[in-house]
């Protein structure tokens, strides 16, 4: 067997636990140390920062890290962002 054009990657993991009303997904989120999302996010989402620290980079450049106790809100489809965690990260997001 042949394997070719696969990069090396380590990403961490993310576990979600999800309620659904409607259109609304309602989540609780906790990536563990090393996370580091495979694609860029244009979904939009209401974050709050329960435990750890996370770092969202928008597309644009921008960086944010965010700690316990702080959020962020993205419309759907406004600013392509994806999420990085060296230390793991428990998240309630709402989208």
């Amino acid at each position: 067997m042949q394997m070719t054009d696969i990069p090396f990657g380590v990403t961490g993991a993310a576990t979600w636990r999800t309620c659904t009303f409607g259109t609304l997904r309602v989540r609780m989120v906790e990536y563990s140390p090393g996370y580091e999302a495979d694609h860029w996010c244009e979904k939009g989402h209401i974050l709050y920062v329960l435990a750890g620290e996370l770092v969202t980079e928008l597309a644009d450049g921008r960086s944010f890290t965010l700690t316990p106790g702080t959020s962020y809100q993205v419309a759907d489809h406004a600013e392509p962002h994806r999420s990085r965690t060296t230390t793991g990260a428990r998240l309630f997001i709402v989208d």
